[in-house]
């Protein structure tokens, strides 16, 4: 392993990871601006009927401050990372989080809601930089020795701002208005450019870009997610929207195929540990969100909880991830990753088969807790190396595209995990149906350890080296 050079030349990355001084401020940056984007879509959801009665919309036109930002993370996950490769991981990612802090102060100063749904979108585009680039930026960041424990660090700041965005934006409401959810990114934006300043260089390629690619990329997620969106309700137009993301798909395949980097990451794909790690990915996300919806109805409709109560014993699932997620990155480095994931994915299960089978009559609130401590115990310990394999079955320099197919398996997951429970909920009477979504979600996470598996028992391999 090459030791990391005392005084990297701006123009070239640093050969295995920065020195550490320098290393410390670039990992602040990373995990503040991961931080930044997960927190603002945690803590907006709180504010949503404040917002309706103080803008003077309906709630169903309220729900669009949610989507606008959705929409635009799905759309420019993929495009993102491209134009992080084309011009550089770290210029892209500074320009996202300008965009993002930007953005936010559009939101904050919105007087309507179609300007506060524009300054959501912009938002949405800045984090779709973000995310996949901040995850590239982290393997130039850490020599490979340490990549399993980066890993862990952004899983942990991802489940400690997911599980801490409620009661950050509840406090908020309670002193102020809406508007200041988005006004304190202001000054956190600020201090994480700042920092950036640290943050690893990395060679842009000539690659052209492609605006037919991008067009049909954006279009293809859209109509996907308004489709699945729409399918129960409006089945004829969820239909034709399907079908107008699956013709955009088509396309788009054709006309990627023969390049050498394509926008949707085909050529990674065709290597079988990346595809084994996406699949795997797919399926613990689908059960992860089927439970996400599956689990408060069981506990308030035929457990007979609360809405607090629920809160709170849901709140062990993250806090679970957070205390995983740094002992898996330091497995991830010494045990083979087909087995973590594995392990991993058999908890997770075991947790949600646990929830769905314990008795109504009995007091189910100490067992729920450690119930859904467990599930998050094997989420943490599936995700971090899972992660890990994929990022490192890509070649350095498409590392920005491994990012980006990392958060699309994510978002194609969580969004087949919510229609599923949605087609549950439309077949089958409520109690019916929550326990058979959890089953459902238990057998996606099996389901995504068995084909972990099929990794076979190795060690990751070294990190692909791009064939010239």
């Amino acid at each position: 392993m090459n030791s990391p050079s005392l005084s990297p030349s701006p123009a070239d990355p640093e050969p295995d990871g920065l020195p550490l001084p320098r290393r410390h401020a670039a990992v602040a940056a990373i995990l503040g601006a991961i931080v930044l984007v997960v927190l603002d879509g945690a803590i907006a959801n709180v504010a949503l009927p404040n917002m309706a009665e103080q803008l003077h919309a309906t709630p169903a036109d309220t729900v669009w401050i949610v989507t606008a930002y959705q929409l635009a993370v799905v759309m420019f996950l993929l495009p993102a990372s491209s134009i992080g490769e084309r011009l550089g991981y770290r210029r892209v990612w500074v320009a996202g989080v300008a965009l993002f802090t930007a953005a936010s102060a559009l939101c904050a100063l919105a007087p309507s809601l179609p300007v506060l749904v524009a300054g959501r979108c912009l938002q949405g585009l800045g984090s779709a930089a973000v995310m996949p680039l901040g995850l590239a930026l982290l393997r130039f960041t850490y020599p490979k020795r340490l990549l399993g424990q980066a890993i862990a660090w952004n899983a942990l700041a991802v489940a400690g701002a997911s599980a801490a965005g409620p009661a950050v934006g509840a406090a908020i409401l309670s002193v102020a208005s809406w508007p200041w959810l988005f006004a304190v990114n202001l000054p956190v934006g600020l201090l994480v450019l700042v920092a950036a300043r640290g943050l690893p260089h990395t060679p842009p390629t000539a690659r052209p870009l492609d605006l037919w690619s991008i067009a049909l990329n954006a279009g293809m997620f859209a109509a996907f997610v308004l489709g699945s969106d729409r399918l129960l309700a409006q089945p004829l137009q969820g239909g034709a929207l399907l079908a107008v993301a699956a013709a955009c798909l088509a396309l788009l395949i054709r006309r990627e195929l023969p390049r050498a980097a394509p926008l949707i990451p085909l050529d990674l794909l065709r290597s079988h540990s990346f595809r084994i790690s996406v699949i795997a990915s797919v399926c613990c996300f689908t059960g992860q969100m089927a439970s996400y919806v599956a689990l408060p109805f069981y506990m308030q409709h035929v457990l007979g909880l609360s809405a607090l109560a629920t809160g709170l014993l849901m709140t062990p699932w993250p806090l679970a991830v957070m205390l995983a997620a740094p002992l898996a990155g330091r497995l991830a480095d010494r045990v083979p990753t087909a087995w973590l994931c594995a392990a991993g994915a058999a908890c997770l299960a075991a947790g949600l088969a646990l929830c769905a089978s314990w008795p109504s009559r009995e007091d189910p609130r100490l067992p729920l807790v450690l119930f859904t401590a467990l599930a998050g115990l094997g989420f943490g310990f599936f995700q971090t190396p899972n992660n890990r394999n994929m990022l490192l079955a890509a070649p350095k320099e498409r590392s920005g595209a491994a990012g980006g197919a990392q958060g699309v398996a994510r978002l194609t997951g969580q969004t087949l995990g919510s229609l599923l429970m949605g087609l549950l909920f439309g077949l089958l009477p409520s109690v019916r149906a929550t326990h058979w979504g959890l089953a459902m979600a238990a057998g996606f996470a099996l389901l995504a350890g068995g084909v972990s598996l099929l990794r076979g028992p190795g060690r990751v391999p070294e990190p692909a080296v791009r064939r010239t």
